[in-house]
């Protein structure tokens, strides 16, 4: 997903950096940051693109301190998963305009308690998680799933596996 991004952010002639455990090159990317790094590269941001899986080490890497580095004219947009980012300090920095807006497609809670305040927030935009379904999508996890299940009982090697170190 990350890739796609940086993709799309590259033909828009942004300057697009990011953060990845190793140091590998993407295509797009001007530059890849590592996690000790990510106060230098959220200083630099104007839109931080969230687009990592919830695992122990992404939870919450997005909190107060992160947040404060961050220019007050920066946008935030997840579409992760909602642990990565504590949404208290979220509200906080966007209620005191330490951020400029956010948009978010996932959340801690999905959806947000109706008593959220991200609701009612004039820089936010709420998205709904299954809005970027396609048409295809039904279909190509039947043939996924299809396509396993003849490899399970052929004993052959599974497509889509979790990786149980790395959790996605």
């Amino acid at each position: 997903m990350g890739q796609e991004v940086a993709r799309h952010g590259k033909r828009l002639e942004m300057r697009v950096t990011g953060m990845r455990r190793s140091d590998a090159p993407v295509a797009d990317v001007e530059k890849l940051y590592g996690r000790p790094e990510l106060h230098a590269m959220l200083r630099e941001a104007d839109f931080l693109v969230l687009a990592a899986p919830h695992t122990p080490e992404t939870e919450g890497i997005i909190g107060d301190p992160e947040l404060a580095v961050m220019k007050p004219s920066a946008v935030l947009i997840n579409i992760g998963r909602g642990q990565l980012v504590d949404e208290d300090a979220l509200i906080r920095a966007l209620e005191e305009k330490r951020l400029a807006g956010a948009a978010l497609d996932v959340f801690r809670a999905e959806p947000p308690p109706p008593d959220s305040p991200l609701w009612e927030m004039s820089n936010v935009i709420i998205s709904p998680h299954s809005a970027s379904t396609v048409a295809q999508e039904n279909t190509r996890i039947t043939e996924l799933f299809c396509d396993n299940l003849r490899r399970y009982l052929d004993g052959r090697p599974l497509r889509n596996v979790l990786d149980l170190r790395k959790l996605y």
